[in-house]
C-alpha cells in the first residue's frame, strides 16, 4: 500500500481534531458503540455465569467491530476520491485530544469565573470520582490527572494502532476502551462481567501509556519527571494509568492521587510525587501545552516510521 494512504489520513484527521474537537451534534461512531453495548449489557450481565457473558459480548463487539471497518476499508480503496476523506474522518473520530483540553478548560474556567461549587459540577462531568467534597486543589489535580491519562488512552494509544493496522485496528481499540469505560468497574455490579474488558483494556493500553509518559518527560524538558516515572509509574492501582500521570506530576514538582469517593465507596489510591503543591492556572496551561506538543512529536514519530517502512 502507497504510505500516503495512511499518512494524508492521519495528518487531516489531526487537523480536523485540533480544528473543531467532536461537537455534540455530530454524528459519532463511539455513541454508536456505547449504545450497543448498553443494549447488550442489559441483555447479558445477570444470572450466572457473568464472567463468560462478559468475556463473549467483548470478543464478539472487538471482531465484528474490525470486521466491519476492514470490509468498508476494501471497498473504497480503489477510491481515492471516496477513501481519503472518509478514512480522514474516522481519524478525527478516533482522536480526543481537543475535546479533552476543551473539558479541562471549562473546569478550571468555571472554576475561576463562578468558584469551588461550579467547578466540582462541571468536574463531575468527565471523572468517575465524588466531587462534591473536593477542595480547589482537589478539583484542579483531578483535571490534571484526567488530561495525563486519556493523553495516552484518547490520543497515543488510536494513533498507535492506526499506524499498525489502519482504521480497522484503531476502532477496535476504540471499542475495547469504551467497553473498559462502561463496564470495567470493580464494582458488584461489573466486576464479573467487565472483568475481561478491562483487562484486555490494561494489555493494548500498556505501550501506549509507556510511549505517553516518556513523550510528556520529553515536552517538558523534565529530568524529575523520568524519575517520577521510574518511582511512582507502579504505584496506581492500574498497570498503565500511573505512568502518564506520574510523568505529569514531575514536570510539574506536584502531588497526583490520594483517597477519593468512587460511586460512595472509599478508594485508597497511592500518592504520585510528595509536594502538596498549589496548582494553579499556569500548571493547566503548562499541561495543555504538553498535551499538544506530546500528540505532534508522536504524530511526526509515527510519519517517519511509516515512510520508513511502507
Amino acid at each position: 500500500m502507497d504510505n500516503l494512504y495512511i499518512i494524508i489520513p492521519l495528518i487531516v484527521g489531526l487537523l480536523l481534531d485540533i480544528l473543531i474537537g467532536d461537537p455534540r451534534w455530530l454524528p459519532h461512531p463511539i455513541r454508536l458503540f456505547g449504545n450497543t453495548i448498553a443494549s447488550m449489557e442489559r441483555q447479558f450481565n445477570r444470572g450466572t455465569g457473568k464472567k463468560v457473558k462478559g468475556m463473549f459480548m467483548t470478543t464478539f463487539l472487538v471482531i465484528v467491530t474490525g470486521a466491519v471497518f476492514l470490509v468498508v476499508i476494501d471497498l473504497i480503496m480503489e477510491y481515492p476520491a471516496v477513501y481519503y476523506p472518509v478514512v480522514s474522518v474516522f481519524v478525527f473520530y478516533g482522536l480526543a485530544n481537543r475535546s479533552l483540553i476543551d473539558e479541562a478548560l471549562k473546569v478550571n474556567n468555571k472554576l475561576n469565573s463562578e468558584g469551588l461549587s461550579a467547578g466540582r459540577a462541571q468536574l463531575s462531568q468527565i471523572v468517575g470520582r465524588d466531587t462534591s467534597e473536593l477542595s480547589e486543589n482537589q478539583v484542579r489535580s483531578a483535571v490534571l490527572e484526567t488530561l495525563s491519562e486519556n493523553l495516552s488512552d484518547g490520543v497515543i494509544a488510536p494513533l498507535f494502532y492506526y499506524c499498525i493496522g489502519g482504521i480497522p485496528l484503531m476502532f477496535a481499540y476504540k471499542m475495547v476502551n469504551t467497553l473498559d469505560s462502561m463496564i470495567g468497574y470493580k464494582n458488584e455490579k461489573y466486576k464479573e462481567f467487565g472483568f475481561f474488558a478491562a483487562k484486555l483494556d490494561d494489555v493494548l493500553n500498556y505501550i501506549p501509556a509507556r510511549i505517553s509518559a516518556f513523550l510528556i518527560v520529553l515536552a517538558g524538558f523534565s529530568r524529575r519527571g523520568l524519575q517520577f516515572i521510574l518511582r511512582y509509574g507502579n504505584k496506581h492501582s492500574s498497570p498503565n494509568a500511573g505512568y502518564p500521570e506520574a510523568a505529569l506530576a514531575g514536570v510539574l514538582n506536584c502531588r497526583f492521587g490520594g483517597p477519593n469517593y468512587y460511586h460512595n465507596q472509599l478508594v485508597n489510591k497511592p500518592y504520585i510525587g510528595a509536594n502538596e503543591k498549589n496548582l494553579n492556572n499556569k500548571d493547566v496551561f503548562m499541561t495543555i501545552k504538553i498535551n499538544i506538543l506530546v500528540t505532534i512529536i508522536f504524530s511526526m514519530l509515527c510519519i517517519l516510521m511509516l515512510i520508513a517502512i511502507l
